[in-house]
């Protein structure tokens, strides 16, 4: 989730609806400045005992987060505490359990992408030796309790920690017990952004299923292949799901901004600060009647915030986010952006991929949303077939706008090669998380503790 670092130097005060359009529109970059923003979670766990470590303690996420400024990083602290670095790859942050993330700088090329994840595993790796931690790359915490899990020092997450239980019954499971793997993407213009947003969450289904990579709850099988997508289904309504008003005609920054108002708050950000705002409206906000601050009015820098804290399959801020995926190994790391790059970033991609979903019915699209963290890639698709069946059709699209991209690597390789684990996953009709059940039901004999051996970084 995000870190607020500082705010903006010029931070003006909000005064129409125009000043929020603009954050969208500012987003707006012509094809040759398109850039790629990959995020990726992973479990920090001790060596010893398999437990997850505290802040605080020897060893723990403080300690990890200190030993990282050997490689260049700046401490972000917030009440004294460090709870995020900053550095030219990017921002290291935590989630509320201690989960530790790279959101990766704006980058070019695949190539410059997977070369920067290599980059952080590396340091957290050689950090990780020495203090005796280990990094799991899954969606879900297989073998942990919410009780079992700690809490990181930050300001925002105990506001929502606190909200979560009054809206939904899993959005403590969210927060504490997942991970994820994102990218963010640009686009040229209003409509293009709305045309990657649509194929975006069309699409998120087939993401959902191919980096299927939490079956264990509690240390069983929990009858799913993606738990943690099945969490989103009861996290918090109002700033979740499938946003059926994308597919509307007419759709854009303005329809955006509306759900984006409606979507009750969390915080608000003041004097380093994180005011509880959970449950409050922006709209009232923007009238100068906030309860916690009233006649304030909101900054850009509130909007910004507020925005981040709606959690649809695709989100929108100055970018597009796209946020279907289970965290996992090295190699989906970069087969995700590969996969949406692939879709998104040349335009005959982008229409093949709408031809593919033009024809569904919102109903069929929350249809196979519902199925997907049951069934993966046996969901059957609306038209007929499977979902297996339409991964191979856009992993080919997506390969083909790969090379056409033509974002070539010192020895002359396209970026088309990061779907090849992908293509794997199609090729045998297991997703990620079958492949662990196969491996729990047979060579592991139900020991689950042998998922630290096979799932570590």
């Amino acid at each position: 989730m995000t870190t607020r670092t500082e705010t903006a130097k010029s931070d003006p005060e909000i005064e129409s609806r125009d000043d929020m359009i603009a954050v969208f529109a500012k987003g707006e970059k012509p094809k040759e400045s398109w850039r790629i923003g990959t995020e990726h979670e992973k479990f920090v766990y001790r060596r010893s005992d398999h437990g997850a470590p505290s802040y605080d303690e020897p060893g723990g996420i403080r300690d990890l987060l200190d030993a990282l400024t050997e490689f260049g990083w700046t401490r972000v602290e917030e009440n004294g505490k460090v709870i995020a670095l900053a550095g030219p790859d990017g921002n290291v942050s935590l989630e509320p359990a201690g989960q530790l993330e790279l959101s990766g700088a704006p980058l070019d090329n695949l190539h410059l992408t997977c070369a920067e994840a290599g980059r952080h595993l590396q340091q957290v790796k050689a950090v990780g030796d020495r203090l005796g931690v280990g990094f799991l790359g899954l969606g879900m915490w297989p073998d942990k309790t919410r009780e079992e899990l700690p809490r990181m020092p930050k300001g925002r997450y105990a506001i929502m920690l606190r909200h979560m239980p009054r809206v939904g019954t899993m959005g403590l499971d969210m927060m504490l017990r997942t991970c994820t793997i994102q990218v963010n993407l640009d686009y040229a213009s209003e409509a293009d952004m709305a045309r990657k947003f649509r194929v975006g969450l069309a699409l998120q289904p087939l993401a959902t299923a191919l980096f299927a990579n939490s079956p264990f709850t509690e240390g069983r099988p929990n009858g799913f292949l993606s738990y943690r997508s099945h969490i989103w289904s009861d996290t918090d309504p109002h700033r979740t799901g499938m946003l059926p008003f994308v597919f509307e005609d007419g759709f854009g920054y303005e329809r955006y901004l509306d759900y984006a108002l409606d979507v009750p708050m969390y915080f608000v950000y003041r004097d380093g600060a994180y005011l509880d705002a959970a449950g409050l409206s922006f709209r009232d906000f923007l009238e100068g009647k906030l309860p916690i601050l009233p006649g304030e009015k909101p900054k850009i820098s509130d909007f910004v915030d507020h925005l981040s804290t709606a959690f649809p399959e695709v989100r929108l801020k100055s970018f597009l986010e796209m946020r279907g995926a289970d965290g996992g190994p090295w190699n989906k790391i970069c087969a995700l952006p590969a996969l949406w790059v692939g879709l998104l970033y040349e335009q005959g991609a982008l229409d093949a991929a709408w031809d593919e979903v033009k024809p569904w019915t919102i109903e069929e699209r929350q249809r196979l949303r519902d199925d997907v963290p049951k069934l993966g890639l046996a969901a059957p698709t609306p038209g007929g077939g499977t979902l297996r069946e339409l991964a191979g059709r856009v992993l080919d699209i997506a390969g083909a706008g790969l090379n056409a991209r033509a974002r070539l690597n010192a020895s002359g390789d396209s970026e088309s090669g990061f779907l090849n684990p992908l293509r794997e996953i199609v090729a045998r009709g297991l997703t990620p998380a079958e492949v662990l059940l196969d491996k729990y039901r047979g060579e592991w004999g139900g020991d689950l503790r042998r998922i630290y051996e096979e799932m570590s970084f």
